[in-house]
C-alpha cells in the first residue's frame, strides 16, 4: 500500500533514491496530516493517515537488502518497526509530542539519505 498510495500522489520514479526519499517525505505529509487530526478531534482521519504512514515504513522495510547492506539494514529495520509502534500508541492515545517525535526521525532519515544520495 505505501508505493502505491505515494504513486497516486504523483511520485513515480525510476530512480530507487529518489524513491526512497519521496516515501520519506510522504511519511512527513502523512504524519503532519495525523497531527491536525489530533488538534482537531478527527479520529477517523488520524487512523487513516497512521495506516499510510505505516504502509510506507511497511515498504521502506520490505526494500531493505540485509545481505549487502549488513548492519545498517538491521538497524533501519528496527527503527522503521520502532517508529510503527510509536504511531499506534500515539494514535491510541492522542500523543502529538510522539507523532512530532516520529517525524524528526523522518526529517533525520531525509536528511541524511539526501547526504548520502547526493539528492
Amino acid at each position: 500500500m505505501g508505493i502505491e498510495a505515494y504513486q497516486q500522489q504523483g511520485a513515480v520514479s525510476n530512480d530507487p533514491y529518489m524513491l526512497v526519499l519521496k516515501l520519506y517525505e510522504g511519511s512527513i505529509k502523512y504524519l503532519s496530516f495525523v497531527k491536525h487530526a489530533m488538534e482537531t478531534g478527527d479520529v477517523e482521519s488520524k487512523f487513516t493517515n497512521i495506516n499510510k504512514t505505516v504502509a510506507i515504513f511497511d515498504e521502506l522495510r520490505n526494500v531493505l537488502d540485509f545481505d549487502s547492506g549488513g548492519d545498517v539494514s538491521y538497524y533501519l529495520d528496527g527503527l522503521y518497526l520502532y517508529q510503527i509502534e510509536t504511531l499506534f500508541t500515539a494514535g491510541v492515545d492522542d500523543n502529538i509530542n510522539a507523532v512530532e517525535q516520529v517525524m524528526k526521525v523522518v526529517q533525520g532519515l531525509i536528511d541524511a539519505w539526501k547526504e548520502e544520495t547526493g539528492l
